[in-house]
């Protein structure tokens, strides 16, 4: 064989064992990193479909479609039918009567009530003179009815009591735009006064059984102890514009619905809800608290 073939088969063959050698120190492929198996993912709900679903759950809340509009309240956490009226410059019984409650301790959170009367525009509420001599038993809100004989023989002392007007009011009387007399409920000075944020009233100290008297002619619209913080609690709804709340009353000498007037005595000073012996005394404009020094006459 020629040298120059044999040089040519003697590197081809050492190129081919170095081939074969190198492959044999491969090791197999090995997928350490499997991926794992897709999953479809949970079908998310149209935006329509769920804004449909939010507005019929809403719209189950009675007086739903009246959120927002004036004249009427959106039930919030801890309201109370009674703090609702008050706040509104209205009767519990009416706003009941308005919004069809069958049992006015049970609102619902979200849920639409009216504040005005029916037919009433809210931007044109104007004062009118309180009317009427229909009378109720006193109870709170969660008090059940007493037996009508009972209750009759029970409520005639009171009543007697409380349609004689006190001999003389506490003050000489004061006017204002609405054309309301005013008188001071007490005669004792005042012991802390108004502050919005802080006190919506005035404060008096007394005595167990000092006399309160009404401010000015008008009908109790509420004798009760259903609102916390007022213990027992008499309100006058005196015209369409101004209620009168007297507060930590020992005794309540008057009756839902009663018609009083100017002077008369209508509670006997206490504690209830209270540390010491007081009356809180509020005067609620359109539902909204102001300071009665600004109404009541100078001393």
């Amino acid at each position: 064989m020629p040298s120059s073939l044999r040089l040519i088969f003697v590197v081809t063959t050492a190129l081919l064992l170095s081939a074969c050698g190198t492959s044999l120190q491969r090791a197999p492929v090995e997928d350490r990193n499997p991926q794992p198996p897709k999953v479809a993912a949970p079908a998310t709900p149209e935006p329509a479909a769920s804004a449909a679903s939010a507005a019929e759950t809403k719209a189950l809340l009675p007086g739903a479609e009246n959120a927002g509009k004036a004249g009427y309240h959106t039930v919030k956490p801890g309201d109370a039918l009674i703090r609702i009226a008050l706040d509104n410059g209205q009767s519990w019984r009416d706003v009941a009567k308005w919004n069809n409650l069958e049992n006015p301790n049970r609102i619902e959170v979200g849920q639409v009530l009216r504040v005005v009367p029916p037919g009433v525009d809210p931007s044109a509420v104007t004062a009118k003179p309180v009317a009427g001599t229909a009378k109720v038993e006193t109870r709170p809100l969660d008090a059940k009815p007493p037996v009508a004989a009972a209750s009759t023989a029970a409520s005639a002392p009171s009543v007697a009591a409380t349609t004689t007007p006190a001999p003389a009011a506490p003050t000489a009387a004061a006017g204002d735009e609405d054309g309301l007399s005013w008188a001071w409920p007490v005669t004792h000075p005042v012991s802390a006064g108004f502050d919005e944020q802080r006190n919506k009233g005035l404060d008096f100290a007394g005595k167990p059984g000092d006399p309160v008297f009404a401010v000015a002619d008008g009908r109790v619209v509420y004798a009760g102890s259903g609102l916390r913080g007022y213990g027992n609690l008499v309100i006058i709804k005196h015209n369409n514009t101004y209620l009168t709340a007297y507060a930590h009353n020992r005794a309540m000498l008057v009756e839902q619905d009663q018609v009083v007037r100017k002077g008369q005595r209508i509670a006997e000073m206490g504690s209830t809800e209270s540390d010491i012996v007081k009356l809180h005394f509020e005067v609620r404009k359109l539902g909204k608290p102001v300071d009665p020094a600004k109404l009541l006459p100078p001393r």
